[in-house]
């Protein structure tokens, strides 16, 4: 990595890395704001949809350790071009869904794709660049992960209401093309990659990551944090559609305009990374985070949504600070390690969707949030205990 670039990076990169985050998160959750209406469509119970959402994100478990390798070996941006383009293709055909367990098939090869833009991105910005510049992309290209969320949420949800989710789905997949030739067109190809074609090499730096204290943690946390974000924003729907609320799709689509929050958080997380360490920072968030669950509780609307804003707003924190951990303490196997962090990460998201699907039926939005920060102060645990307290301008 000695000719990683350590200035500072052109606005054109620093749109691209928020876009690369955006489009590759579009898909992922835009089904939650649509999740009453399927229900009914579908005739679908808590624990069958709450697993339409959780198909995508276990597929992205499954895949990203998988494609960590194949990048390793063939290369970054192809990869990523490549996955974005085939991401747009179950994407057309959730329209053409005609039960609940078909539309969670599509779901799930939408997931295959995810990984091959995530853990090949993170990868390209860790080898491309060094210091500074590593943490500014990453916090630009998290941010377009969450603005990806948000506006895929926001974006189905009203189109919905207009013209019916499933002509939804088509525009989304056009959407998903365009994203893919931008990145074709305006990503520089690698400088810095040197390939690892051996499998058995791969194996050796797999057994290695498995005990990198590093890898593990970060993964551990991974897995808590997606727990909270997938289990707190799909079953809050089902919550607001419900007496006294009743809350249309559009209306909870608007809802998801919190996450426009960590667009400006994150970003600004760097400085507290940078000075007080992952490890800290992430105690502090998590702390924000549950605060914000227990504050969802309460019954006034607006309080709600304030409460969904902080949860959200340490959720995005904790996010930015342990990807950069990764990319700041792992120097062999790069790819392949942000595969077994977010193989950790999506895990969580699918035994959020699940786990919580069960509590929403068995004690509604209150059981919920008792699962919800029983996990949260796992998370506490792992950051207090298992993270060492690297700063990242001194890794």
């Amino acid at each position: 990595m000695t000719n990683a670039v350590n200035n500072a990076p052109s606005f054109v990169l620093k749109a691209t890395a928020m876009l690369i985050g955006m489009f590759a998160f579009l898909q992922v959750y835009s089904i939650q704001s649509i999740l009453p209406v399927l229900m009914m469509d579908f005739k679908a119970s808590e624990v069958q949809v709450g697993m339409a959402v959780g198909a995508t994100v276990m597929a992205v478990a499954l895949m990203s350790p998988f494609l960590g390798m194949l990048s390793d070996a063939l290369g970054r941006k192809s990869i990523i071009v490549g996955a974005l383009l085939f991401l747009a293709i179950p994407t057309g055909l959730i329209a053409l869904s005609n039960s609940v367990e078909t539309l969670t098939i599509w779901r799930f090869l939408q997931g295959l794709s995810v990984p091959g833009i995530t853990v090949v991105t993170i990868a390209y910005l860790g080898e491309e660049f060094k210091g500074s510049a590593v943490a500014e992309l990453m916090a630009y290209y998290v941010s377009g992960s969450v603005l990806g969320g948000f506006l895929g949420r926001f974006i189905l949800g009203h189109l919905h209401e207009w013209v019916g989710w499933r002509t939804g789905y088509y525009f989304m997949a056009a959407l998903t093309v365009f994203g893919a030739l931008w990145v074709a067109k305006t990503l520089p190809a690698s400088k810095n990659f040197v390939p690892s074609p051996k499998f058995r090499t791969a194996l050796g730096t797999l057994s290695r990551h498995l005990t990198n204290r590093y890898v593990v943690s970060a993964s551990l946390l991974g897995f808590c944090v997606l727990f909270s974000l997938v289990g707190c924003f799909t079953f809050i729907n089902l919550h607001l559609a419900n007496e006294p609320y009743h809350l249309t799709t559009g209306q909870l689509a608007n809802i998801f305009a919190v996450y426009l929050i960590g667009v400006i958080i994150t970003p600004l997380s760097t400085k507290l990374i940078q000075r007080f360490g992952s490890a800290r920072t992430i105690i502090v968030a998590v702390l924000i985070s549950m605060l914000g669950v227990l504050i969802t509780l309460s019954s006034p609307l607006w309080l709600i949504i304030i409460g969904l804003t902080v949860m959200s707003s340490g959720v995005f924190i904790t996010q930015s600070a342990t990807i950069g951990y990764i990319a700041t303490n792992v120097s062999e196997g790069r790819s392949l390690a942000s595969g077994l962090y977010y193989m950790g990460y999506y895990a969580g998201g699918t035994a959020g969707a699940w786990a919580c699907g069960l509590a929403y039926a068995y004690g509604e939005w209150s059981a919920t949030v008792t699962l919800l920060v029983v996990v949260q102060i796992i998370a506490l645990l792992i950051a207090a205990f298992g993270m060492i307290k690297t700063p990242m301008h001194n890794a």
